[in-house]
């Protein structure tokens, strides 16, 4: 009688345990719309960023941004914004000089002429060298926000005139580098490290025009996210922006074209933009299932 009892002791031990192991079993992380949302999010911030920081790089002795107004012809910019320089400006800047420009869109929110507002500062930092082709720049981030998103850190590109064919005009191409720590507004913390790679393929021809501008946007990275899970995104359809969609009366997200793959726990997703529309819109497929999901600013 007491070795049965023993037994059935020892199976419900068993059974216990092994009940506490499956509670305890992390449940493999999915994919879900929400990832996307946020990645598309941050994709937003990423292309305002290289707006800001290539148009700083490119107007070296801008020292107003008045001439841009709320005229989406010419700048992403607002007129909430100023710019700084070190030297100052009104100092002639000769090759080989170090320069550092600021944007400071101020502590309480500066609406950008798509919509989304931003605060606090980008500094760049770059050598002078006017004939060259190719340039590298550092850009730092001072108490960032992009639409209540705080962005962390000190990071590089490079920008280039480079001809992509043998019969195309030598245009720009900016490659960022990406290591990113995002803080969302409710407080989750996102790392993203990777390459993002933009060109202007329209538009490169009237320098002050700036909403004639077509960017294809290439590149891959991976997102880490709070519980520690890692993501990776391919642009598997170049991306397209269009900055004629920059309408102060109705801006919208100017990606309007292409796809993003992602792959989380061996669970592949991906993102479409569309046929081109300026819309907020992107459609979301995983599993054989389509959802649209609304990006917005």
């Amino acid at each position: 009688m007491k070795k049965i009892a023993k037994f059935l002791f020892s199976i419900v031990v068993l059974v216990a345990f092994t009940a506490c192991e499956k509670e305890n079993e992390v449940t493999p992380d999915t994919l879900t719309s929400a990832d996307a949302l946020v990645n598309a999010k941050i994709d937003m911030a990423s292309d305002d960023i290289s707006n800001i920081t290539d148009q700083l790089f490119d107007n070296v002795d801008g020292s107003t941004i008045s001439y841009r107004g709320v005229n989406n012809d010419n700048s992403v910019f607002s007129n909430c914004a100023i710019i700084t320089r070190l030297p100052a400006f009104g100092t002639v800047i000769t090759p080989g000089t170090q320069v550092t420009k600021t944007i400071n869109f101020g502590t309480t929110g500066c609406q950008l002429n798509n919509g989304n507002i931003v605060k606090g500062k980008i500094i760049i930092s770059f050598v002078h060298q006017p004939t060259a082709v190719s340039h590298t720049v550092t850009y730092t981030f001072d108490n960032f926000y992009h639409n209540n998103i705080k962005f962390v850190g000190t990071k590089t590109f490079t920008r280039s005139l480079t001809a992509a064919t043998a019969t195309s005009a030598p245009h720009p191409i900016v490659v960022m580098l990406l290591d990113m720590t995002i803080t969302m507004p409710n407080g989750d913390v996102y790392t993203r490290v990777g390459t993002r790679t933009r060109e202007l393929v329209e538009g490169f021809n009237t320098t002050q025009i700036f909403a004639d501008n077509i960017y294809k946007i290439t590149g891959n990275w991976t997102t880490t996210h709070p519980n520690g899970t890692v993501q990776t995104a391919t642009i598997t359809t170049p991306l397209r922006a269009r900055m004629s969609c920059l309408a102060p009366q109705n801006p919208k997200p100017i990606l309007v074209l292409g796809v993003i793959t992602f792959v989380k726990n061996g669970v592949t997703a991906t993102l479409d933009y569309g046929n081109g529309d300026c819309d907020n819109t992107a459609v979301f497929t995983i599993n054989g299932n389509s959802y649209t999901i609304t990006i917005g600013n």
